[in-house]
């Protein structure tokens, strides 16, 4: 490959690299497909690629769909929740995230509702919503009819269900909110933790078996409080936090050194948390350590 190949390749590089994340829900294996796709370029006969960006977008996609095939085996055999792997969004790696349904599509609820679908569902869903290809377009990249691909949007979008109302605080208030909700689990405020959680709060743990974390998610007020005072602890002493944008959400990630222990991403909704989705499963946070150990050397 000569240099200019290689740039131009480059130049593409993010906008694969969000599409096969938002397929495979691990960034980690978005890199691989990435790769994948680099090498497959590399060897191709340009003369016979008028379009690069279409190509490789075909490229991709269908290197996601024989890794999504895969994925669904080792899913079903998956020790507890199955979370995605958490990506630090604050930098732009998936893209811009300016408004409320940019940053919803790239969440973790969003990624685990895709799992709803069926590998060619997900291919069209994330083609069309992410990255607004037309129906004939996205027919050309999936080598079926544009009725079809029709078909399978609708059915995807059924599926998935209608784009859910989040009512979020304003930034500067995310983070209070982010900043009181670690002092009250650090502090074992019980009484401080309850005001900060929906009454209807869940609290979903990935560990994939792998390490200690609840194998159910836990559901309530009162519930979730407990737990996460009894896990802070157990497990958390010596551990800082820090917080981050993770998934296009607030989250807090926890160390012990400079090893990341697990991120915790928070939904937010009327100034509340809804939802808290815990990855804690060491094979899902290389990715995502990395980008926050560059962030913090970073001058």
């Amino acid at each position: 490959m000569t240099t200019a190949t290689a740039d131009e390749f480059e130049t593409h590089r993010p906008r694969l690299f969000g599409l096969a994340y938002r397929m495979l829900g691990s960034a980690e294996e978005a890199e691989d497909t990435v790769q994948d796709a680099y090498l497959r370029f590399s060897g191709a006969d340009r003369a016979r690629i008028e379009h690069p960006a279409a190509w490789l977008a075909k490229v991709v996609t269908n290197l996601c769909l024989t890794r999504l095939t895969s994925a669904r085996a080792r899913r079903e055999q998956y020790v507890g929740p199955w979370l995605p792997e958490p990506v630090i969004t604050s930098d732009g790696t998936l893209g811009p995230l300016e408004s409320a349904e940019q940053r919803d599509a790239v969440s973790m609820a969003m990624l685990v509702l895709l799992e709803r679908l069926t590998p060619t569902e997900r291919a069209v869903y994330v083609l069309r919503e992410a990255f607004a290809y037309g129906h004939r377009e996205i027919a050309e990249v999936l080598d079926l009819t544009e009725a079809n691909c029709r078909q399978l949007y609708r059915r995807a979008v059924q599926r998935v269900g209608e784009a859910r109302s989040r009512f979020e605080p304003a930034p500067e208030r995310q983070e209070e909110l982010v900043a009181s909700f670690v002092a009250a689990a650090r502090d074992g405020d019980l009484a401080r933790l309850e005001k900060l959680l929906a009454a209807d709060v869940v609290w979903s743990s990935d560990g994939g078996g792998k390490v200690s974390s609840a194998r159910r998610p836990v559901e309530g007020r009162e519930k979730v409080s407990r737990f996460l005072v009894g896990v802070v602890e157990r497990f958390m002493e010596g551990v800082r936090f820090t917080t981050a944008e993770i998934n296009g959400e607030p989250a807090v990630a926890a160390w012990a050194g400079d090893t990341l222990l697990g991120v915790v991403a928070l939904e937010l909704s009327d100034g509340l948390v809804v939802h808290a989705r815990a990855v804690v499963n060491p094979d899902k946070l290389g990715f995502a350590g990395r980008q926050l150990a560059g962030a913090q050397k970073a001058p």
